[in-house]
């Protein structure tokens, strides 16, 4: 470390002024006291808890929520260069800064952890024993399939509260009507209204975290107030992709309104919090709003998505070297997965997003998973999908690289459908039999050698993606594409 070391004053004490009472004050507001226990190694990414202005010419002055990035350790190790979005450098202190870490593996994040699913009403009972009141939880109704209960330990005993569903809407009382679950807990919880007493404290379900403290735990919470939602640019099944403004950044953001959808989200977003990679679309952070829901903050891609891209400008606008250029973006991406063992599993041209200086970047983490989980495979794409994948549900990096081969001809397609003519009923038997899509018109037969190659119906006889991307640079650095 020491080659790395930067001369910072010395001896200096962070930035912490006594307050009244003897709390510790940072810049107005009031900074913790204890430094780093370990040292960050140059490259880590740091969210601002608090305002600095900086006192010395060498300081780099930030505001609450900026991003920085360490660049050295100084000798003191309360201090850290480091450089901020714009690639302005300076020391920092450490305590005015939270390290980001990715959400833990393994965690049941949970936007509602109130919400026990299909229990009895004497589990529910048992739940909330020794009585306490306020205490809350909801879940399925037994005796109206489809409705909730909201369960409220009350003097001793249990409330039990029917939450009717009709037109769309949860109410209990039929003249007060919510949009989700978290929207009427959130009702309760300022204001009886009715019931027996307010929701005070939610009985969280056995293994649960709720996600709002995670994401704020890891650093990767953001602040409502400061995003500003611009225009819908994508509708989805879930809700709406929007431009946003944050901080004066442009921003995607997916919004996601419904209790159930946004509770699949939170493994999408815990998944991006653990990668970083130049050819991966980048989460910017989450914020958690009990009124309407999740929201998803990513860089913003420009010219949106790949197959988009390519079919809107075709082979009159997009010369060989771009349609190389993005199959390397994305074979780059995927081999930082492989390499961090996560599996994609839905990788295709309309989900890798084209940013505004023309890098490709793969987004939609949605069924990503660590390597060794299992998957329903009810939704699953069957012309991008690996024969064992859909056979036996067995993903894997190599069924990623299969993806990656029919990725290929749609980049060398500009855009089209795989397997054209073939009747989709009819896909999956052909190519078991062995059945390879021709090459695109024009493609160069050196490509189409790298797309059968991902299409080896023995997944043990695929290359890796380290492999596929020597043989991409290799062609690359040869011109053999032209």
């Amino acid at each position: 470390m020491s080659g790395m070391q930067v001369s910072a004053r010395q001896g200096r004490a962070a930035p912490l002024r006594l307050g009244v009472g003897g709390t510790h004050q940072a810049g107005g507001s009031r900074g913790p006291v204890c430094p780093p226990q370990a040292v960050w190694p140059s490259g880590t990414e740091c969210i601002a808890k608090y305002n600095f202005h900086g006192t010395a010419e060498q300081d780099l002055p930030f505001s609450k929520g900026d991003v920085l990035t360490i660049v050295a350790v100084t000798k003191d190790p309360n201090w850290y260069k480091a450089k901020n979005k714009v690639g302005q450098e300076g020391i920092i202190p450490a305590n005015y800064v939270q390290k980001r870490e990715g959400v833990k593996a393994g965690i049941k994040l949970s936007l509602m952890p109130w919400f026990h699913g299909k229990i009895t009403r004497e589990q529910a009972e048992r739940l909330l024993y020794p009585p306490e009141t306020g205490l809350f939880l909801v879940r399925e109704s037994t005796n109206y399939p489809g409705d909730y209960t909201l369960c409220v330990s009350c003097e001793g005993k249990v409330e039990h509260y029917r939450i009717i569903y009709s037109s769309s809407k949860l109410s209990i009382d039929e003249e007060v009507y919510f949009e989700n679950l978290m929207q009427l807990v959130e009702h309760y919880t300022t204001d009886a209204d009715g019931l027996c007493t307010r929701l005070i404290k939610p009985k969280v379900m056995e293994g649960t975290v709720a996600a709002q403290d995670e994401f704020s735990r890891s650093g990767w919470a953001l602040n409502m107030k400061d995003l500003k939602l611009l225009q819908i640019i994508g509708k989805g099944e879930f809700g709406d992709v929007m431009l946003g403004d944050y901080r004066g950044n442009k921003v995607a953001v997916k919004c996601i309104k419904n209790d159930a959808t946004a509770q699949a989200f939170l493994a999408e977003a815990s998944v991006m919090t653990q990668l970083r990679h130049s050819n991966l679309v980048q989460l910017l952070g989450v914020i958690v709003e009990e009124k309407s829901g999740l929201y998803i903050v990513t860089e913003y891609m420009a010219k949106g998505s790949l197959v988009d891209y390519l079919r809107s400008r075709g082979r009159s606008v997009l010369g060989a070297e771009c349609l190389l250029k993005f199959s390397l973006d994305v074979c780059e991406a995927m081999e930082y997965l492989e390499a961090n063992n996560f599996v994609h599993r839905d990788l295709a041209a309309r989900n890798v997003l084209v940013s505004e200086d023309n890098i490709a970047k793969v987004s939609d983490f949605g069924l990503t998973k660590e390597a060794s989980s299992t998957q329903d495979t009810g939704k699953l794409p069957v012309k991008w999908t690996a024969p064992e994948a859909l056979r036996e549900k067995k993903f894997s990096t190599k069924s990623d690289v299969w993806s990656f081969g029919i990725l290929l001809w749609e980049i060398y397609s500009f855009g089209r459908v795989p397997y054209p003519r073939i009747p989709l009923k009819d896909v999956v038997p052909r190519v078991e039999k062995g059945y390879k899509m021709d090459a695109p018109d024009g493609c160069p037969a050196i490509v189409y050698e790298v797309m059968k190659k991902c299409w080896t119906l023995d997944p043990g006889h695929r290359p890796s993606f380290h492999q596929l991307r020597e043989q991409l640079v290799h062609i690359k650095e040869k011109e053999l594409y032209l």
